[in-house]
C-alpha cells in the first residue's frame, strides 16, 4: 500500500454516524430498507431515522434478522423521495460506519439511482478498532459491544446500530491518549497518492471485495488485467512509492483509466481474468496471453505419441489426452523429460529418428531399456509409457452438456472445460449457453477441473444449442 502520514491531526468537527438495513449484501442490486443517522457537531448530537420502501420484496431471512417486514415498509417513502433530505444530513461531514464501504456503497448506489452524485470522506470503525486495539482478533459490532460494554437499544436496526458506533467512538476518544487517537484517524483518512493522470475521485469508488481490475493507457490501450480478493488494496499497491520493480513503475506511469468487474468470489475473478486477458491482449500481461499452439499428446493405434492441437481436437473428452501444453516445443520437451526419467525409448516415442533395429541415442547412453533393439517388448514399453503419462492425463468432461459452478449469487457457466460466462438468473444462464463461442484455454482448464465436484449440469429446461462438430478452438 502507498505510504501515508500517521502524524496527529485535528479532530473533525462535523461527523455523521450511519447505519443501514438492506434487503441483501450487494449494493448494486439490493436496496435499503432503513436508514439511521446521528449528526454530531458543535451544536451537539441529533438522531434521525426512517424506514425505506425498497421497491422489492424483503426475504424471510432478512425479516428474521432485522425485524423489518414487507408490511412495515409498504407505506414508507422510497429512497428517491427522501434523497434530498438524506443528502443534506450527510453532505460535508465525515462519514463514519462499521464496515463503512458497505453502507457508503449502498448509499452511493441509491443516490445514483435518484440522480445525485454523493461523495464523502469515509472512516470505518472496524479499521479504527483494529488500529486502536490490535491485541484483539474480533472487531465486529457484537465483539465491540461485549468488549466495551456498549449499551444496546435495538440491535440490527439502523438507528440502534448507529448509536453503538457513536458510543464506541466516544469511548475511544475519551479512553485513548489524544495523540494516539488522532494519529489513528490520520492514518485511516490519509489519501494515497495516484499518478497525476488519474482522477483521485476513483479512490472512493474502488471496491474492497473480489474481482478483476483493468488498467488502460493512452487511446484506451489495454495495459494490464489483474485479479484480487480485495480490488481496492491491490490496485493501490500498484501505485506504492516503493515499486517492486521497474516494470511495475513503468506500468503505473502509463495508466490513464481504471475499470473493474466485481465478482462473488475468487473463482469468478480467476475465470474473468483469464478470459479478459485472452480477449484484450494487454500489453503487460504475459503469463495468461492467448497461445494458438495449445496442444496435448494422444497415443495412436499402436501406442505411439502424436500431437493433437486444440484447434482440431476435442479437449473436453475426445479420448485420452495428456497435457495440455502451450506449444509443440513445450510438449516435446516434457515428453523427452518423461522418457529420460523412466528409461523410455526415444525412437519409439518419435523423439529420435533411427533405422529399425538400431539403438536410439538414449540407449547408447544406457538410459533406454532397449525397446528399440528388442531388449524390451513393445507391450512392456507401452505399459510403462502409460504409467509415466498418468499424471498428465487430462480429465474428460463429465457432463452431457454445459454445467453450472455456483459461487455466492453468481453461476459460472462451463462447457467441456470452456468458460462461457457468468449469470445471476436462469434467463441469463440460457442466454449465455445459446450465444457462447467456447474456446478451450489451458489456464481455465486447470482451474475448473479442480472444482468439478462443485458443478451441476444445466437442466434441459430450455432449447439447447446443437453440439459442435469437432473440437473447440484454442486460445
Amino acid at each position: 500500500m502507498p505510504s501515508v502520514a500517521t502524524s496527529p491531526m485535528q479532530l473533525p468537527e462535523r461527523i455523521v454516524f450511519v447505519d443501514l438495513e438492506t434487503t441483501g449484501a450487494t449494493g448494486t442490486s439490493d436496496r435499503i430498507t432503513e436508514i439511521g443517522i446521528i449528526e454530531v457537531d458543535a451544536a451537539g448530537a441529533r438522531e434521525w431515522s426512517t424506514l425505506v420502501n425498497p421497491e422489492t420484496r424483503i426475504s424471510s431471512f432478512i425479516e428474521r434478522l432485522t425485524g423489518i417486514s414487507n408490511a412495515m415498509v409498504a407505506q414508507a417513502p422510497t429512497f428517491a423521495e427522501i434523497a434530498a433530505e438524506v443528502l443534506e444530513r450527510l453532505q460535508g461531514r465525515l462519514f463514519v460506519a462499521h464496515n463503512a464501504r458497505f453502507d457508503y456503497g449502498f448509499l452511493k448506489s441509491e443516490f445514483r439511482r435518484a440522480g445525485h452524485d454523493f461523495r464523502a470522506t469515509v472512516l470505518c470503525t472496524v479499521k479504527l478498532s483494529r488500529r486502536l486495539f490490535p491485541q484483539h482478533h474480533k472487531h465486529n459490532l457484537d465483539a465491540l459491544i461485549e468488549r466495551h460494554g456498549l449499551d444496546v437499544s435495538q440491535r440490527h436496526r439502523a438507528l440502534g446500530d448507529a448509536r453503538l458506533i457513536h458510543q464506541f467512538w466516544r469511548q475511544a476518544e475519551q479512553g485513548i491518549a489524544a495523540e494516539a487517537f488522532e494519529a489513528a484517524l490520520a492514518a485511516l483518512l490519509a489519501r494515497p497518492s495516484l499518478p497525476e493522470h488519474l482522477d483521485a475521485a476513483i479512490l472512493e469508488d474502488l471496491p474492497e471485495g473480489p474481482g478483476v481490475y483493468l488498467f488502460y493507457g493512452e487511446n484506451q490501450l489495454p495495459l494490464y488485467v489483474g485479479k484480487s480478493k480485495d480490488i481496492r488494496k491491490r490496485v493501490l499497491s500498484h501505485f506504492a512509492a516503493d515499486h517492486a520493480s521497474s516494470k511495475e513503475m513503468a506500468l503505473a506511469q502509463q495508466v490513464r483509466r481504471i475499470d473493474w468487474v466485481e465478482t462473488a468470489g475468487d473463482i469468478g475473478a480467476q475465470l474473468r481474468e483469464a478470459d479478459l486477458i485472452k480477449k484484450l491482449q494487454p500489453l503487460h500481461n504475459r503469463r495468461l496471453r492467448r497461445n494458438e499452439e495449445l496442444c496435448a499428446w494422444r497415443l495412436d493405434d499402436v501406442g505411439r505419441p502424436q500431437l493433437a492441437f486444440a484447434s482440431d481436437a476435442d479437449f473436453g473428452g475426445g479420448g485420452p489426452l495428456y497435457g495440455p501444453f502451450k506449444s509443440a516445443r513445450e510438449a516435446r520437451t516434457a515428453l523427452r523429460d518423461i522418457a529420460d526419467a523412466h528409461g523410455l525409448c526415444h525412437a519409439l516415442l518419435g523423439l529420435d529418428k533411427v533405422a529399425p533395429g538400431r539403438p536410439c541415442f538414449s540407449r547408447q547412453l544406457h538410459n533406454c531399456r532397449g525397446a528399440c533393439v528388442g531388449a524390451e517388448s513393445e507391450t512392456a514399453h507401452h505399459a510403462r509409457l502409460l504409467a509415466a503419462l498418468g499424471r498428465l492425463r487430462m480429465v474428460d468432461w463429465p457432463f452431457a452438456g454445459p454445467a453450472i459452478l455456483r459461487e455466492g449469487e453468481e453461476a459460472h457457466i462451463v462447457d467441456r472445460w470452456c468458460y462461457l460466462g457468468t449469470a445471476r438468473s436462469e434467463s441469463e444462464v440460457w442466454a449465455i449457453v445459446e450465444s457462447a463461442q467456447p474456446r478451450f484455454d489451458r489456464d481455465t482448464y486447470r482451474l475448473l477441473h479442480k472444482a468439478v465436484g462443485k458443478m451441476k449440469p444445466v437442466l434441459a429446461t430450455s432449447p439447447r444449442r446443437a453440439p459442435r462438430a469437432g473440437g473447440p478452438a484454442s486460445s
